[in-house]
């Protein structure tokens, strides 16, 4: 059986071993393929010495307009070339830089999270130029090398250049995998922000047979600690579950059982949906510990807002494209972690996440099934023409 043109891609791409930040030349070879269909590609290196983060920013304009006032739409296609690490070689049934096929699927790491996302693209985006080389809609690709990492020299860089030169995105699909079971049964419209603190509650040491003369700070800490566990956030919305509040991590104590601590430090997250905001649940949490009368430092970090694409021009594109493909009627979801759709999210409307099933992502012998990769293809052309018909109308 012939190997598909988006599965030899895929192969390519995941022999490349990218590791954050590493792109291991992915983006050079995707440039090999935009250039002659008329992209426009420029490389933003980002990030220090230590941590060279390579990014890609290519475009593709639309025909001329017979209307000079007339703008055209553009739609960007997202996504990483970055992988996880691998974990231990030897639990690999095959080298995880070595793809390989095997019982109906693709094995390698960076087979489903994101590689063959972005083999889809660029053969869709072949073809759909091969059969309409002079579309209504401008194109635009980005890529990044720094997403499964701290994400500080990635996208947000790109999306921070563009925003100052004033380019407008209008739609955009992040390749991130987001099917259940088969390539198009999901889509995420929409991200939960991610808020994390560190929290360090101050109590005085001592002995533990003397407790009038120390202050034990988990002690103190409990009550306040089972406070909030109990809060109701918000009550989330159509699109959103409610803000969760989880604690990760709490350490306090020297490691000897008859000293009381002088601190505890508890680590927790919010996962919160667009009905809250970061200084809200700041200043929830903080009125919590001050009326407990706690003495505590704490300090915030803003992982990422969240964003929400409602039903509109993309979402119903999407999803004609999915069901002309495939037959299936999509899911709208905005469940799972964050994606590099909250920058993007800055600077475009509409953004939406699809790829293929997620179930194997940074584990053991990732993969992605043989059956999900032309499908997923298939659908990122037909958004191309469905909004390309739109453009032209």
């Amino acid at each position: 059986m012939p190997i598909s043109r988006t599965l030899d891609l895929a192969q390519q791409l995941i022999a490349r071993p990218s590791l954050t930040p590493d792109d291991a030349l992915c983006q050079a070879l995707i440039i090999e393929r935009l250039q002659p269909l008329g992209f426009v590609c420029e490389a933003i290196v980002s990030g220090p010495a230590d941590f060279r983060v390579t990014n890609l920013w290519a475009k593709r304009p639309a025909r001329q307009s017979d209307m000079a006032e007339v703008t055209a739409k553009l739609l960007v296609f997202a996504g990483h070339t970055d992988v996880v690490p691998t974990g231990p070689l030897e639990q690999w049934q095959s080298d995880p830089f070595t793809p390989t096929l095997r019982d109906g699927k693709l094995f390698g790491r960076g087979a489903s999270d994101m590689k063959t996302s972005i083999a889809a693209f660029i053969v869709a985006l072949e073809e759909f130029l091969a059969a309409t080389p002079a579309p209504a809609l401008a194109i635009g690709l980005l890529l990044t090398s720094d997403e499964e990492g701290p994400a500080n020299d990635g996208t947000v860089v790109v999306c921070q250049a563009l925003a100052q030169r004033g380019e407008t995105l209008d739609y955009c699909i992040v390749g991130e995998p987001t099917a259940l079971k088969r390539s198009g049964d999901m889509i995420k419209n929409g991200r939960r922000g991610t808020l994390s603190g560190r929290l360090t509650v101050k109590g005085i040491q001592g002995h533990i047979a003397y407790p009038q003369l120390a202050k034990n700070p988990i002690h103190l800490l409990a009550p306040a600690l089972t406070e909030l566990v109990g809060i109701e956030w918000d009550q989330g919305n159509a699109f959103f579950p409610p803000t969760s509040w989880q604690v990760s991590n709490v350490h306090g104590g020297t490691g000897a059982s008859n000293i009381i601590p002088g601190s505890v430090v508890l680590d927790f997250n919010f996962r919160f949906c667009t009905e809250s905001t970061p200084e809200s649940l700041q200043a929830r949490l903080q009125a919590v510990l001050e009326r407990h009368g706690l003495d505590f430092d704490l300090a915030w970090t803003l992982g990422g807002q969240p964003f929400l694409t409602k039903p509109g021009t993309l979402v119903q594109a999407v999803a004609d494209a999915i069901r002309a493909e495939t037959g299936l009627e999509t899911e709208l979801s905005t469940t799972g972690g964050t994606s590099d759709g909250r920058f993007i999210s800055r600077i475009c409307p509409q953004v939406i996440e699809l790829g293929p099933p997620n179930a194997s992502i940074h584990k053991i012998d990732e993969y992605v099934n043989l059956a999900d990769i032309e499908p997923l293809k298939a659908i990122y052309r037909a958004v191309l023409e469905n909004l390309n018909r739109q453009a032209g109308a």
